[in-house]
């Protein structure tokens, strides 16, 4: 997994508003809000969790994005995402106990 910078998820996201949504890029800025100043819709917002899983390469779990509004608030998610570890696809899973018993 590369480990991109919150520039390069920042300039990635412009790139796909701006193809994506046909927004302007002057509007795109780090303090935008995306239903409010970029009139992003929920079917929008689906899109773009695709374009953001391709970019990632890694499952977008809703809960990720549930306090998103505005366009640094989708890179500070992403940034989260891209460096968290244990990630919601890598969840440590419990492992097994080896018992023994005597039969006496």
């Amino acid at each position: 997994m590369q480990n991109y910078s919150k520039e390069a998820i920042y300039d990635y996201l412009k790139g796909v508003m701006v193809d994506l949504f046909e927004i302007d890029e002057s509007a795109i800025t780090p303090d935008a809000n995306l239903y409010e100043d970029l009139d992003i819709d929920s079917i929008d917002a689906v899109d773009l969790v695709v374009k953001l899983k391709e970019f990632t390469g890694k499952k977008i779990q809703p809960d990720d994005f549930k306090h998103v509004r505005t366009v640094n608030d989708v890179v500070e998610a992403v940034y989260k995402m891209l460096n968290d570890e244990s990630g919601s696809e890598t969840a440590a899973q419990p492992e097994a106990v080896e018992t023994t018993t005597n039969a006496g």
